[in-house]
C-alpha cells in the first residue's frame, strides 16, 4: 500500500547532520509550510509538550530497512530488530519525538528537546495530554540507560 504526505512545516536549527547525542542543547523553530493556514496553532500555546511526526529525510534509502543488529554497532549490547529500538534506519524513515513547548509566534513554534536536523519535514504535530500517557510502569532494558546517557545531556 503506499501512502502519501506532504509536509505541514519545516524545522530551523543548528543541527546540520545526523549525530546521535546532545539534544538538549539544541532549541529549534517548527515553521508552518505556505499552504498551512497559521490558525492551526490557534490555542497550541496552551499545552507544555507537544509530540513530533516527522520524516527523516537525510537517511539514506539504502540504510532504511527492517534490521537485526547492535543498537549504535555496539557489539557489547544485545543484537535487537529495528522496531524494538529508535534508531532513524527504519523503513518509513518516521521520527517520533515529545518537545518542550517554549513559545509560538503565529507560524512559528520554538521548541526543545527535538531531535530532528535542520531541514527536517514534520508531518503532524499533536498536543501531550495526561490522558494519552502511558499508564503503570513504564519497562525498558537496563541497556538503554548507557546508550541514551548523552541523548538529551548538552554539551
Amino acid at each position: 500500500m503506499k501512502i502519501e504526505l506532504e509536509a505541514i512545516a519545516f524545522v530551523k536549527n543548528s543541527r546540520k547532520e545526523l549525530i546521535d547525542d546532545n539534544w538538549s542543547s539544541i532549541e529549534s523553530e517548527i515553521e508552518l509550510t505556505e499552504n498551512i493556514f497559521t490558525e492551526a496553532f490557534e490555542g497550541i500555546e496552551n499545552f507544555s509538550h507537544l509530540v513530533i511526526i516527522f520524516f527523516m529525510n537525510k537517511v539514506k534509502d539504502e540504510k532504511a530497512i527492517a534490521q537485526y543488529r547492535h543498537p549504535r554497532n555496539n557489539e557489547s549490547l544485545p543484537k535487537l530488530g529495528t522496531y524494538a529500538q529508535r534508531n532513524k534506519n527504519r523503513p518509513n524513515k518516521l521520527g517520533l519525538t515529545t518537545v518542550e513547548l517554549l513559545e509560538r509566534n503565529a507560524r512559528i513554534l520554538k521548541v526543545k528537546n527535538l531531535d530532528a536536523i535542520d531541514g527536517t519535514p514534520i508531518l503532524d504535530i499533536k498536543p501531550v495530554m495526561k490522558q494519552f500517557e502511558p499508564k503503570g510502569e513504564i519497562k525498558q532494558p537496563e541497556w538503554t540507560n548507557e546508550i541514551l546517557k548523552n541523548y538529551w545531556k548538552t554539551k
